[in-house]
């Protein structure tokens, strides 16, 4: 009786180990690349301990280049399930302080969106050489500057399923390439920001609505410029301002939407 209780006991650990999730273990490394003869430098994650390809994920910086916030939210993509890569839009060492500088050097990308497409591309291409991604299975995000980053790519016509932006920069000079959008857009914005205003907002769903491409945009009360980055502080008087509520929700709309589009 004492040998078949045993054995029990045995087979039931046996079942308990084989059908307990397997834990994420999330791999971070940086990854040196070339833009012309100009050194960048990206952030990849993914989690070493799921088989097989998955989906790929890659991420453009805020104004003063890759920080914390891109970081920390690649580890939580990789967490899910993603290979997240964040792309160097300026370049290896350059993260200009806010606000004249990181303006300064935001402009120079959104007066000029060939160049923005180009680096922006760049970083695709890094993400698609990784080994584990499936290169069928590619979204792209971005956070305020970045967000138009991750627009202007989509506009290029890059092979991508899904665009999700955070707080964006939604203005284009060239609406018609909107019409090469070949994935779905979600454009997740602060309803109380006062730097992409109602106005920009209205213009940007007309030129969705223009080029026929599938894209939602949701408004979160209360949230302002910057509501996923917590490093930006609670004060709104400047228009920019973290907003928990707001990052979580906007996460999980995220989140929601690569289930539905990957």
């Amino acid at each position: 009786m004492i040998k078949i209780r045993l054995a029990l006991i045995g087979a039931c650990a046996i079942v308990l180990l084989a059908t307990a999730p397997v834990r994420a273990e999330v791999k971070t490394q940086t990854v040196n690349y070339k833009i012309g003869n100009a050194d960048f430098e990206g952030y990849l994650a993914y989690d070493t301990g799921k088989q097989g390809k998955r989906p790929g994920v890659v991420i453009f910086p805020a104004w003063t280049g890759i920080s914390d916030n891109e970081r920390e939210h690649a580890r939580r993509l990789a967490q899910l399930g993603y290979v997240a890569f964040v792309a160097d839009t300026y370049g290896k060492g350059v993260h200009p302080t806010p606000p004249k500088e990181a303006g300064a050097e935001a402009g120079k990308y959104m007066k000029n969106r060939d160049l923005y497409r180009e680096h922006a591309r760049a970083g695709l291409e890094q993400l698609l050489k990784v080994p584990v991604v499936d290169t069928h299975r590619i979204a792209a995000i971005g956070y305020c500057f970045g967000g138009a980053g991750a627009l202007e790519l989509a506009r290029s016509g890059a092979n991508i399923k899904a665009v999700v932006v955070f707080h964006a920069d939604l203005t284009s000079p060239t609406p018609q390439d909107d019409g090469n959008i070949k994935g779905r857009v979600l454009a997740l914005q602060g309803a109380d920001d006062p730097i992409v205003p109602v106005a920009e907002r209205e213009k940007f769903a007309q030129e969705m609505r223009d080029a026929h491409v599938d894209w939602q945009l949701v408004l979160y009360g209360g949230a302002m410029h910057c509501f996923t980055d917590a490093g930006a502080g609670s004060d709104t008087s400047h228009g920019c301002a973290y907003n928990a509520e707001a990052e979580k929700r906007s996460w999980q709309a995220m989140h929601d939407f690569f289930h539905d589009t990957l």
